[in-house]
């Protein structure tokens, strides 16, 4: 890729095949870097081997060149990158930001910890206020994950559709988990170093990665690594409010094939975006020139 040129990414996780949520993500990150003049690489985020195969992998890229999206790179597979990970990982170590923590998760539950906004809880720190013996002890009897310790900071950027958000790491996000007790590197280690090291530069995924940026901010910090702008898209919903997902069979891209051409459904999504003013069939590589940033809507939207 050219120094200086914007660099998207689609990143997948193949856990199944994909749904109308994935590909409203990838057709907009898709324009949002094509209309820049920019570069798309592809990364299969497989990091999970109890649910993620290689047949899904195979899939996904065959779903997205079936909808008119193209890549600029051979794709990257996660699960080929455990070194990258894993010197990473160590290169927090050696910070001394990095701790074993052998909570289960009924015990991460029942803790009388704060809780986010979306009901998630913020991990209280105890397993990093254990001494040296303690931990020594209980890793006789429980394999830990370990847990990276951040600071009482104020986070703050400026997304590129929901505007300015911020957090403070110790309250609202807590000590998050770096790697699983069954040793695969969790998503927000893996994402910032696979960003960096693949380039990107433009980072456009759901609303409900929203809350990850600061913390990805403050390892990219730890890491010595470049920012990338940042844009959250709202969510596509089913009729009933439920957020679309892959157990929603109706809402996966085998079902849509059989109801709308590829261009039908690119012009939807257009659509819902606010790219063109009524649902006709178009393909990506028409879209480029009409997307823009300023036409996208902020709330979540009703797929019907």
């Amino acid at each position: 890729m050219e120094t200086g040129k914007t660099v998207g990414r689609f990143a997948p996780s193949p856990s199944g095949r994909m749904h109308l949520g994935n590909l409203w993500s990838c057709l907009l990150a898709w324009l949002s870097a094509r209309s820049a003049g920019g570069g798309m690489v592809l990364r299969l985020e497989d990091l999970d081997p109890d649910r993620c195969r290689r047949e899904y992998c195979d899939q996904v890229m065959r779903d997205l060149e079936w909808l008119g999206l193209d890549w600029d790179n051979t794709p990257v597979y996660q699960s080929q990158r455990m070194e990258i990970y894993e010197e990473a990982f160590q290169n927090l170590e050696r910070q001394g930001l990095i701790y074993p923590c052998f909570c289960t998760r009924a015990e991460r539950l029942a803790a009388s910890a704060p809780h986010r906004s979306d009901g998630t809880a913020v991990y209280d720190g105890r397993c990093g206020r254990l001494t040296a013996a303690e931990g020594r002890e209980l890793m006789k009897n429980r394999r830990p994950g370990w847990r990276v310790r951040v600071p009482e900071e104020e986070r703050s950027f400026c997304d590129l559709l929901q505007g300015r958000y911020q957090e403070n790491l110790a309250r609202d996000c807590g000590d998050f988990i770096l790697r699983r007790s069954d040793g695969v590197y969790a998503y927000q280690l893996a994402v910032v170093v696979d960003d960096a090291t693949m380039g990107v530069t433009q980072v456009v995924r759901g609303r409900d990665l929203l809350s990850s940026v600061p913390r990805q901010l403050w390892l990219q910090d730890r890491l010595d690594q470049p920012h990338p702008e940042y844009g959250h898209l709202p969510l596509l919903l089913a009729p009933d409010g439920r957020r679309l997902a892959k157990r929603d069979r109706d809402q996966e891209l085998g079902q849509l094939q059989k109801i709308y051409t590829a261009p039908e459904l690119a012009g939807r999504l257009a659509f819902s975006a606010r790219l063109i003013d009524r649902p006709q069939a178009i393909t990506p590589q028409e879209l480029i020139p009409l997307f823009s940033w300023e036409k996208l809507p902020k709330d979540d939207l009703v797929w019907m």
